[in-house]
């Protein structure tokens, strides 16, 4: 029996990352984790900086860092448009710890050059980049 598949483009302002078919789709939307399957019900939503995790037609699983951007889902093609997205083995790990504590420096002492929504945006974005990161180390453990 052939596995049920929909087709997804994962696009950014620079780049289309991924354009395939996939059996799944997990991102983080503004109301928090979702999955998607061939299927699904029609759907926008808006995307909060986190991973997008794909579960290839071949059962191969690849993993996404997005800033932020929406999500359109149809029952047979999802489209994520994405402010910023990088293929979780492009993520520089150095560049996000330097980040992440810039933000909390920042949230915790008055920075001229960062107000406070900027550094808690700057925060999640580093965070949701070192949460991909450590899924992807935990993955090549295996």
């Amino acid at each position: 029996m052939a596995v049920k598949t929909l087709r997804l483009e994962v696009v950014s302002a620079e780049d289309q990352l991924f354009s395939g078919d996939v059996q799944s789709v997990q991102v983080t939307g503004s109301e928090g984790e979702m999955g998607i399957l061939p299927g699904h019900i029609s759907l926008l939503t808006a995307l909060k900086p986190g991973m997008v995790r794909v579960v290839t037609e071949a059962g191969k699983e690849e993993l996404f860092y997005v800033a932020g951007g929406v999500m359109e889902v149809q029952p047979e093609v999802v489209t994520v448009l994405a402010d910023t997205a990088v293929r979780g083995g492009d993520l520089d790990e150095q560049a996000a710890e330097k980040a992440m504590q810039e933000a909390r420096d920042a949230l915790t002492h008055s920075v001229p050059d960062m107000s406070y929504a900027e550094a808690a945006a700057e925060l999640a974005r580093a965070v949701a980049q070192l949460r991909v990161m450590k899924e992807l180390r935990g993955r090549k453990g295996k």
